[in-house]
């Protein structure tokens, strides 16, 4: 197989596990608050990617790795408590496409002036991306801002800047960056809660979510970086900024939102976009 390929399904992997991710802390956010649901998902994090960095035996990178690393982490952190918030006050079927049409659209822009334009079948394949995520984020009934959307789109520029920061990592270096960011997360959260004498209750909390998706995120932070290592960034960017239909088909088929016609026709245009992007060059 061919590296882009490779890069690609990488990317629609870590879509996955993040559209699961978001799904679960979503749900654990309906029960907890957002910031606390970031902080303990985040903790659970960074103590799997410790374990696997240790496990492994893999050398610290340079400073300049866990730098970025962590500036991606805090963009990460802001993303997913906006995200988290607009979870709590809407519906996720709506919040999640609409951050990821920001996510998407701000790496494809920063590739395009760094890196110059990808293939005419691969533009081609983003037009049709962000379409389908645009489909994926309209409500049922029109006329009326949907409740999150604010929070979504404040949290897809986090998210944007997240895969642009995180894209400054060099190939050599996979774990300990991403044990930076979170633990730049982690750090500034407990921070602000004591300034902010915030208390943090641990008990009668969903752990059972926040484990499932402290994991989840984590498996889609690595397969992420493995993918943008291996191909563009905009490329991975845009495949994995398909985690809304993930988020959107769990909320329809456990919790019961409602899909709409607009969102089924965001799913196949988003099926159409993979398979424009992942056409192998001629």
């Amino acid at each position: 197989m061919n590296t882009p390929f490779i890069a690609a399904a990488l990317a629609l992997t870590a879509a996955g596990c993040w559209g699961a991710g978001d799904f679960s802390g979503g749900l654990a956010s309906r029960r907890s608050d957002p910031f606390r649901s970031v902080l303990l998902i985040y903790s659970v994090g960074l103590v799997a990617l410790v374990a696997v960095a240790l496990s492994r035996g893999e050398p610290l990178p340079p400073v300049s790795d866990l730098a970025w690393g962590a500036l991606a982490g805090l963009f990460g952190m802001v993303g997913i408590v906006l995200l988290f918030r607009g979870f709590a006050a809407g519906r996720m079927g709506i919040v999640a496409p609409v951050s990821g049409v920001l996510a998407t659209a701000l790496p494809v822009v920063f590739n395009a002036l760094t890196a110059g334009l990808p293939r005419s079948v691969q533009l081609a394949g983003f037009a049709v991306a962000l379409a389908g995520i645009w489909l994926l984020s309209k409500p049922e009934k029109f006329g009326g801002r949907p409740a999150g959307l604010g929070e979504a789109i404040f949290a897809g520029l986090c998210f944007g800047s997240f895969f642009i920061t995180l894209d400054q990592v060099s190939k050599a270096s996979m774990f300990w960056p991403l044990i930076a960011g979170r633990a730049a997360s982690c750090a500034t959260m407990l921070i602000f809660a004591l300034v902010a004498r915030r208390p943090i209750q641990l008990w009668n909390l969903p752990w059972g979510l926040f484990f499932t998706a402290g994991i989840l995120d984590v498996m889609g932070n690595v397969f992420f970086l493995l993918a943008i290592q291996n191909g563009r960034l905009d490329v991975g960017a845009v495949l994995g900024s398909l985690y809304p239909a993930i988020t959107a088909i769990l909320a329809r088929l456990t919790i019961k939102e409602n899909i709409t016609r607009l969102q089924m026709v965001g799913v196949t245009a988003a099926m159409l976009a993979i398979v424009l992007i992942t056409l192998p060059a001629s």
